[in-house]
């Protein structure tokens, strides 16, 4: 879609190009969001894709994800500048949730080409799987805040609700990182939709660290990702017991599903995911 009010694109080089966000100013990345439907409000872009951050660098505690690496390049489908998907998966076992969360996402490969994994968190929809996938991997965001200051937000605590996040006017992300923990996981994934082809009803990411901590996320089911904490793999009776606990207005409710059908299917999924993180822990 044209974005007929659109007066100006800058060309980012520097952090001190992303000064001028504002109400009217926003960021460019993908775009496959921005130029979905109309922005009135808006008549400069900041384009960060030429900021040069590479997609993947591997980090003391982990490996930080750049926010404009595509959804390819984080999927594996395009190796990173810097270091290929296979390598990571190889040494990594925690990468493996990387693909399916994005075959999770409604979307051609030639969206994958372009949309970003910023892109999919800052936009906080209950469907962005790729969202879910950073926050069960206990992804922690880097963001560049208005004053030339940074914090470090966990994924678990960013998103409010669907399009809510806590990030302030002319705050950026980053990265996000992931700690070296989760990446040494075992994980599992479960995903069902009402159509073959149509949006996920209920994603859910189980991950085992190595000390044998669990966590089981929830995701597209609810309005935003939740992630149930616990000491060692989840029984049914455990893992029934957190699902059923959570706030009845956590459920999502839109065409893709009603929130008694996402509870009950979450329930299944969750218990199929705690099931082999047990079977692998065995």
């Amino acid at each position: 879609m044209d974005l007929d009010t659109i007066r100006e694109v800058v060309v980012a080089r520097e952090r001190a190009d992303l000064r001028m966000l504002g109400a009217s100013t926003a960021v460019l990345a993908g775009g496959t969001f921005l130029f979905s439907e109309p922005q009135d409000q808006l008549e400069r872009l900041v384009d960060i894709t030429t900021m040069g951050w590479p997609p993947f660098e591997v980090v003391a505690d982990g490996l930080e994800i750049a926010a404009t690496c595509t959804l390819a390049e984080f999927a594996g489908a395009a190796p990173g500048r810097e270091l290929g998907m296979p390598v990571l998966r190889e040494g990594w076992p925690g990468t493996a949730l990387f693909a399916p969360s994005c075959r999770a996402l409604l979307a051609s490969h030639k969206i994958w080409r372009s949309a970003t994994v910023g892109g999919n968190v800052c936009l906080a929809l209950p469907a962005g799987a790729v969202l879910g996938a950073l926050t069960a991997l206990d992804g922690v965001a880097l963001i560049w805040a208005a004053d030339g200051s940074d914090r470090r937000i966990p994924l678990r605590d960013l998103v409010l609700g669907p399009g809510h996040t806590v990030l302030r006017p002319g705050e950026v992300l980053r990265s996000i990182r992931v700690p070296r923990s989760s990446l040494l996981a075992r994980t599992s994934f479960r995903k069902i939709a009402l159509a073959p082809l149509g949006r996920s009803g209920a994603v859910v990411l189980g991950r085992r660290d190595p000390d044998g901590r669990c966590a089981v996320t929830l995701t597209a089911a609810t309005v935003r990702p939740i992630v149930l904490d616990f000491a060692a793999a989840p029984d049914d009776t455990e893992i029934a017991g957190a699902v059923g606990a959570l706030d009845p207005t956590l459920w999502f409710d839109d065409p893709h599903g009603s929130p008694e059908w996402r509870r009950h299917v979450a329930g299944l999924l969750a218990r199929a995911v705690a099931a082999e993180l047990r079977v692998r822990e065995s």
